[in-house]
């Protein structure tokens, strides 16, 4: 059995639907949403590999090694707002965030 990119993109196309899936359903916790983004930023980052692979050009890996450094440098920020909020609030909701001023 022969993987082509047209599975590829299946799975792509799978992982970022469940990320979108996991943005409206995950809407009360922070962390949630976190995870949801860093899931369709991981189905982004197999579609450029899968085309570059299928094409033989290494310009999908670097984009890849890019988005790796921004979802990475995003998660650590979010995480650290994150934890700044609890401090402070006790809470880590997303409906007490909107209340927030500043």
């Amino acid at each position: 059995m022969n993987i082509s990119l047209h599975h590829f993109l299946i799975v792509s196309a799978i992982l970022f639907s469940i990320g979108v899936f996991g943005l409206f359903w995950g809407r009360k916790s922070v962390i949630s949403v976190l995870m949801a983004i860093e899931l369709m930023l991981l189905s982004v980052n197999l579609n450029f590999l899968s085309f570059s692979a299928y094409s033989g050009d290494l310009a999908g890996h670097v984009f890849t090694l890019f988005i790796l450094t921004v979802a990475a440098a995003e998660a650590a920020i979010g995480l650290a707002i994150l934890v700044v909020y609890y401090r402070n609030r006790h809470s880590i909701d997303l409906e007490d965030v909107s209340m927030m001023s500043g």
